[in-house]
């Protein structure tokens, strides 16, 4: 899995580009990236499928700040991204949360 970064220097946002390949979502058909960021609703940022079955998404996140995030596989299954910045306990389940720091 991967995150990209790019800093804007017109305004103080991160573009942020989530990426998870194709043998990490076990056939899934549909992936959502659901975080701090967008309340942690379950549908509202879907990744995009690629042609080489890769599930990616950009989102224009506020530089200087952390965000909790995990992605959601077919609706039923959480992972985390193995390439976040750091891990934190969720506070619901044993599970973590991955975090990106911009």
């Amino acid at each position: 899995m991967a995150i990209t970064k790019q800093y804007l220097k017109s305004k103080p946002v991160c573009k942020v580009t989530f990426a998870v390949p194709a043998e990490e979502v076990n056939g899934a058909k549909a992936v959502n990236v659901v975080g701090e960021f967008n309340n942690w609703d379950a549908s509202a940022t879907a990744l995009k499928k690629q042609k080489d079955g890769t599930f990616k998404g950009t989102l224009e996140l506020e530089a200087g700040k952390e965000f909790q995030f995990r992605y959601l596989l077919d609706n039923t299954t959480w992972t985390n991204e193995s390439g976040a910045d750091k891990f934190v306990p969720n506070g619901i389940t044993a599970d973590e949360n991955s975090v990106v720091v911009l």
